[in-house]
């Protein structure tokens, strides 16, 4: 009977091979490779597996940047991209397999019930979270959850013997896109864009109608780091600089043709000199807005030349909750030219795309201008002026700054990357967080306070316990820089993200830079030049 059975299912898969072959679709190949598995395999199968397996094995085959999400990755991508969550409304440091609270969010569900910065959260809902070697991921799961939903926190706190149970309701956390907006001098703005939100261009308009009304002149806009998001967002972003009808991208593929975008004509900031700041990961969105203020010669690029991502994915949902986020056209530049750099399609060339900022470190191009690789087949002209741009691969910058190696030792990549300095901030903001509150003011802090040399020593000895060996000179090379970003964690963690960007921007070279372009006249030389 079983060997009539199992010869019956044979022949039901080998009948339309065989009689129909020219009419059966190349997909049918797919389809009954799955159902054989799950029928004749030898031991059991996760048909949910093998089938997402199947499904990112085809991905794979085609560029680097179409991709499938399970429906767990979906859910935290779209939170982050959304604009909001429902959560407990912390800023948290994961350290020494340790939570850390850096601070509550203003009037949000954890702040209300008394959270506060240096807190350590040790279990979720008696699950414990410290010492476990817990991923990010599952505990961000275990923090969030449906909206009035509670959830009891264990927590540590310092100068408290008894551990503190707090039980918090999740309520919608607001996710910004703008880390920092002020005025660098009196007649200089600056706005830092870490993504393209679903709200990033209504929080961009309230934060440049705030700087308008201060009556800036002239404009910094920091992408670096930013990977991209919304194209509608980077459009919108776009419009404020740019004149009625002049187009700002526009993306076609082999089977879309998605069209063009133009300005509408009444943006904010059509007037007065702007400035963008970009460096090897800031990409898509960010190179089109860039790539868009370049072409009109509307303002000056500075940093180093972007990531180069030019292609366009849909967002494509499965009934599961899964997605793919397939590759349907390129985007182009007003000028015309693609920002992709180049690829090689199939699995085996993945690796090697997304080790490309190591091979541009490598070639030296991060150190100096000259090492770009420019193309002259990919050579462009912008609309307004005819300076020469270029094509294939990122949007190069009007003018390139290096990364600045003087303080880079092995001292300095060990403090940093083991977070030697978070976790020096944290204990002293936790030991003296409320007395440098009560004395100082932001102003104050950023232009009086010095960063304690007992901190810099603690660093030091936290790298010795560490068992890390290094040489006093390593050390006297970072000094300086690390002394900064100690201050610029400090006053991240007492205020907010905005103010560590206006103590860690003090020394920025990139944003130095552009200040000196605006302040030496230099502007307008530099927009009548090609790349420099």
């Amino acid at each position: 009977m079983h060997r009539f059975s199992l010869l019956l299912v044979i022949a039901l898969i080998s009948y339309p091979v065989f009689s129909q072959k020219k009419e059966i679709p190349i997909s049918r190949k797919l389809q009954m490779a799955e159902f054989l598995i799950t029928k004749l395999y030898v031991d059991s199968v996760d048909e949910g597996k093998i089938v997402e397996a199947a499904i990112q094995g085809m991905l794979n085959e085609l560029d680097p940047h179409s991709t499938y999400s399970n429906a767990e990755e979906v859910k935290l991508f779209n939170e982050s991209m959304q604009g909001e969550f429902f959560g407990i409304g912390i800023q948290f440091q994961m350290m020494q397999d340790t939570l850390y609270v850096i601070q509550p969010v203003v009037k949000g569900p954890s702040e209300k019930v008394g959270i506060q910065a240096g807190d350590k959260i040790i279990s979720v809902d008696k699950e414990s979270i410290a010492g476990v070697g817990m991923n990010t991921s599952r505990i961000i799961k275990l923090l969030r959850g449906p909206r009035k939903s509670k959830v009891l926190l264990e927590i540590v706190r310092r100068g408290v013997e008894d551990t503190l149970y707090f039980t918090v309701e999740r309520d919608k956390i607001p996710v910004e896109t703008i880390d920092a907006s002020y005025l660098l001098t009196a007649q200089t703005g600056y706005i830092r864009l870490n993504q393209f939100g679903k709200n990033s261009a209504k929080e961009f308009e309230t934060a440049l109608r705030h700087l308008k009304n201060q009556k800036i002149e002239n404009l910094v806009l920091d992408l670096r780091g930013n990977s991209g998001g919304f194209l509608d967002a980077a459009i919108d972003i776009a419009n404020h600089f740019l004149q009625g009808k002049q187009r700002i991208v526009y993306a076609k593929g082999n089977k879309v043709d998605i069209g063009s975008f133009y300005a509408k004509g009444n943006g904010l900031f059509q007037e007065g000199k702007l400035i963008v700041l970009v460096d090897e990961f800031s990409a898509s969105a960010s190179e089109i807005l860039a790539g868009a203020i370049q072409d009109w010669d509307r303002g000056i690029i500075v940093g180093r030349r972007s990531f180069g991502k030019g292609l366009v994915q849909r967002p494509i949902d499965l009934f599961d909750g899964s997605m793919i986020r397939l590759t349907i056209a390129r985007y182009y530049t007003p000028s015309g030219r693609s920002i992709q750099k180049p690829y090689d399609k199939g699995e085996s060339n993945r690796k090697n795309y997304g080790e490309d900022i190591l091979h541009r470190l490598e070639r030296g191009e991060h150190i100096s201008k000259d090492s770009i690789q420019l193309v002259d087949s990919l050579k462009y002209k912008t609309l307004t002026l005819s300076r020469t741009v270029y094509g294939g691969g990122g949007v190069m910058p009007d003018v390139f700054v290096p990364v600045d190696t003087t303080h880079v030792s092995s001292f300095f990549k060990y403090a940093l990357s083991k977070g030697l300095l978070i976790q020096v901030s944290l204990e002293f903001v936790e030991q003296e967080g409320s007395l440098i509150r009560d004395k100082y003011s932001e102003d104050e802090f950023i232009q009086q306070f010095k960063t304690p040399e007992s901190l810099f020593r603690r660093v030091q000895e936290l790298a010795i316990e560490n068992k890390f060996s290094f040489e006093q000179s390593e050390v006297d090379q970072s000094k300086s820089f690390l002394n900064t970003y100690l201050k610029a964690l400090i006053a991240r963690d007492i205020w907010s993200t905005e103010v560590f960007f206006r103590v860690f921007n003090q020394s920025d070279p990139i944003l130095l830079k552009a200040l000196e372009i605006l302040e030496s006249n230099k502007y307008n030389e530099i927009l009548k030049s090609s790349l420099n």
